[in-house]
């Protein structure tokens, strides 16, 4: 039997995650949810290490990460999370899996499957997820992970908008990007996940589909009686932007912070 541990502190989203893991792998016993930094502190002190955890990012009282600088933790990771998969790539690199929120069964079964696979070599060192975070905390030093401008065409000239200068990015047949002052402008890439790689989570969020938008460039939040949110964004864009009930949840964390 596999002991493992939900670090989450959104309770129907820990609880359909369990729900979830059940269904695709029975052999996962999870023995513990701990919603916050402080009851997990608590926990890791009085019991030993899991043999797998499922880790959100960021908690209501502070950064899941600081869990690696006071315990020396070596046990696999699959972080649920709302961060954008380009900051998290250097966990992908070294092994350890995530997922992004809302969660899809076939890609947990899929990383469930490549902790199987990693048996004894999934053991990551504190210290890589320490220099993580420090890149996730800190994306403008350093080296930055993010794009600090985009070049666009008018007709025959090249254009530079500053990323801080984008309202927000939309989807319909080509990309478009939209700048604060009201510009609009076509983009170069084939895809918006494309363009969110290249973002600061901090900043840009995946509202839809056919929307990435700057936390700067929202006016207002509707909550609506199914759940679902509706955000209207500031002049001169003017737009109206909707957000599942699934993502809901994930988009209040990352918007009251």
């Amino acid at each position: 039997m596999i002991r493992a541990v939900i670090i989450e502190d959104e309770m129907l989203i820990a609880r359909e995650l369990q729900a979830k893991i059940a269904a695709v792998a029975d052999d996962i016993k999870i023995v513990e949810t701990l919603p916050s930094l402080k009851t997990a502190r608590k926990w890791f002190l009085q019991n030993a290490e899991p043999d797998l955890l499922f880790m959100d990012i960021q908690l209501s009282d502070g950064v899941s990460f600081e869990l690696f600088e006071q315990f020396e933790l070596h046990c696999p990771v699959i972080f649920t999370t709302a961060y954008d998969e380009y900051a998290l790539r250097a966990f992908k690199v070294n092994g350890i899996d995530y997922l992004l929120k809302p969660i899809d069964t076939d890609d947990l079964a899929a990383a469930i499957e490549k902790f199987r696979r990693r048996g004894e070599s999934s053991a990551q060192p504190a210290l890589q997820l320490q220099e993580l975070l420090k890149s996730i905390q800190s994306p403008q030093s350093g080296n930055a992970l993010y794009k600090e401008k985009f070049i666009v065409k008018v007709r025959n000239t090249w254009i530079p908008v500053n990323t801080s200068e984008v309202a927000c990015f939309m989807r319909d047949n080509l990309n478009y990007l939209f700048t604060f002052s009201g510009d609009k402008y076509i983009l170069d890439y084939n895809t918006l996940e494309e363009v969110e790689e290249l973002l600061d989570p901090r900043q840009f969020y995946r509202a839809s589909r056919q929307c990435i938008v700057n936390i700067e460039a929202i006016q207002t939040v509707k909550a609506h009686e199914n759940q679902k949110l509706t955000l209207l964004l500031k002049a001169p864009a003017k737009a109206e932007v909707d957000i599942s009930r699934e993502k809901a949840p994930a988009f209040k964390k990352w918007f009251d912070r």
